[in-house]
């Protein structure tokens, strides 16, 4: 008899596009809990490198996980310096 190994779901092993990540971070941020989108955000960050990500951002890697841990409350420069980082950009428009 073979056993089966179950493994966590985690999206950002399939971010591997910028259509891909795009859509996610679109869907997450349709969502009315801010976690959902900062838990979006953390994923594509995984998905390109975290010590990437910190690197370019000149944050630590435990910082960026802190502030992305669901409850946490990322400043707005942090977000808008991971968005740069991940090459994704913030932009708006009139509700039609």
């Amino acid at each position: 008899m073979s056993t089966v190994e179950i493994r966590d779901f985690d999206p950002a092993n399939y971010l591997d596009s910028e259509e891909m990540i795009v859509e996610y971070l679109k869907a997450a941020a349709e969502d009315p809990n801010p976690d959902v989108f900062f838990g979006a955000l953390s994923d594509v960050a995984r998905a390109k490198g975290m010590a990437e990500i910190a690197r370019k951002t000149g944050l630590g890697r435990e910082s960026l996980y802190k502030a992305f841990r669901p409850g946490a409350h990322p400043r707005y420069e942090t977000v808008k310096a991971v968005l740069k980082a991940i090459g994704i950009e913030l932009t708006f428009k009139p509700f039609a």
